[in-house]
Parts: structure tokens; sequence; C-alpha cells
């Protein structure tokens, strides 16, 4: 029973990992209805950049965190700068064409800058090894990695539902020609989403390289369960989003644990079965 309490754990502790590299995917393909199959490549960059100042520069966990999240932020800012807004009107085809394109040359830069190896990131000796709750011990990363995606939720939340710049948002989704007669910068305000998805997927990456590991295929790996995700939740919808990424979280590891021959396949059956009970996703509306 205290072992499948652990594994339970560690399912969600997935979830949460799967949210915070997901939550700017549906950002700039929920709300900004771009194809961006780059964004695991963006989360790829948070690890990196996170394991690169711990491992080799001796910075601080949470520094390293925090300067991963705002590299990526600064390296998808200047790719939809210079590529991404120009196929804002072109076709799906044409997005997921440019961007799987970034996601090879990004395996080939990580390739040759950082090794083929897997890397590993260090962490606070206060954040290794168990907690004892009563009989129970759990894993404190976990633990941690289920704290902060639960304020990330919140704060995205918050930022894209309740503010004004999640108004505008919404608003140029809906009507791009209309928000920009009101006055609003749209190009200014897809940049700064674009760049907050970003840094989602960077805090995401140096978060999960000690749960998921490191290495140049990470995009390659990744990009298939956060599109499951993002599917599954519903476009658009950032609530959609964390209960499907609790979901196959859970059903990930718990399917690996019990049925270990076909575990690596029961997310994928899920999925199927859900998709095609819901084609608009858990909390989607139909179309």
């Amino acid at each position: 029973m205290l072992g499948f309490v652990n594994i339970l754990l560690g399912g969600i502790a997935y979830g949460f990992v799967l949210f915070l590299m997901a939550g700017g995917l549906s950002i700039t393909l929920g709300l900004m209805g771009f194809a961006n199959m780059a964004h695991a490549a963006l989360a790829m960059v948070g690890g990196y950049t996170a394991a690169l100042l711990i491992g080799k520069a001796g910075w601080p966990f949470f520094a390293a965190v925090v300067m991963a999240g705002l590299t990526a932020a600064a390296t998808g800012a200047i790719l939809e700068r210079l590529l991404f807004r120009r196929l804002y009107q072109a076709s799906e085809l044409e997005q997921v064409l440019l961007t799987i394109g970034v996601v090879y040359v990004a395996i080939a830069a990580a390739t040759y800058l950082a090794g083929p190896e897997q890397m590993a990131i260090g962490v606070p000796a206060w954040l290794d090894g168990n907690l004892s709750l009563g009989p129970v011990d759990l894993n404190r990363y976990r633990l941690f990695l289920i704290v902060s995606g639960l304020v990330l939720l919140l704060s995205l939340v918050r930022l894209i539902e309740h503010t004004t710049f999640g108004a505008k948002i919404r608003a140029a989704v809906f009507n791009r020609r209309m928000t920009a007669s009101c006055g609003i910068d749209v190009d200014k305000l897809y940049a700064l989403a674009f760049a907050l998805g970003s840094a989602l997927a960077g805090i995401g990456g140096a978060l999960s390289v000690n749960l998921l590991g490191l290495d140049p295929n990470f995009p390659i790996k990744f990009l298939t369960e956060l599109l499951i995700v993002v599917s599954v939740g519903g476009l658009g919808s950032l609530r959609g989003t964390f209960l499907a990424a609790m979901l196959f979280g859970v059903i990930d590891v718990v399917g690996k644990y019990l049925l270990p021959e076909i575990g690596a396949f029961i997310i994928y059956a899920t999925a199927l079965a859900l998709l095609t009970m819901r084609p608009q996703g858990l909390v989607g509306r139909p179309r």
C-alpha cells in the first residue's frame, strides 16, 4: 500500500512536470493558434541552461532555474521575432514544417555544444531523500515539483483569465484585426505571450531533468506527450491542460509499474479513446 502511494506520488509529480512544459504550449497553440512543434526544444534549452549553470558554473539551484526560464523566454522571443511571426497567418502545415525544422537544428546544436551524453542536475540537500509523514516516506523532490506546479498553475490562470493582459490575448486570438483597431499593439502582445510560454517551457525543462533525464533528443522524446496533453485537455484551456497532465502523469507511471510490458502504450491508448469520445478535449466546447 505504501509503495503504491509513492508510485501515485511519482505519477502526480510527473503530471505537474508535464503541465509546466505543456502550459506554455497551451498558450501558443491553444490561445494563439500557432502550431509550435519547437516548444519541447525550448524546454530543452531550459534544461541545459540549468544543468550547465549548476554543474559548470556552480550556480545555486533556484538561481539556475530562474535563469533557465529567462533564457528560454529570450530564445522564444528571438525565434518569434525572426521566424514564427511570419507564419501566424500561414497554414498549420507550414507552421509545423518550420517548427519541426527548428527542433532538428536544436538537437544538432545541443549535441555539438554539450555532447550526446545524459546530463543531471544537483539539487539542494533539503530536496534530496525522503520526508517521513507518519508511516509514509515521500520523496522530497517530487513534493517540491507538486508545490511548484501548483504555484505556477494558480499564477498562470490568474494572469490569463483575470488580468488585462490575458483579456487582450483572448481578444486578439478571437479577432486580431478588431483588437488592433482598438489601439492594442497585437504584434507586441503576441511576442510577450510567446516569451511567457517559452519561459514556462524552460522552467519545466529545468525542473524535469532529475525526473526525465536530459539529452539532445529530449524534444523528440517528449513532443508527443506535450501535444497529447494539450489536445486532450482542450485547446486554449489551461484548466483542461492541467487535468490532462495529471491524468496522463498518473496513468503513465502507474501503468508502467503495474503492466511494464505494455505500460508505454497505455498513455496513447487512453488518448485515442478520450479523443474519440470527446474530440474537443476534456473541457473544450464542440465546434
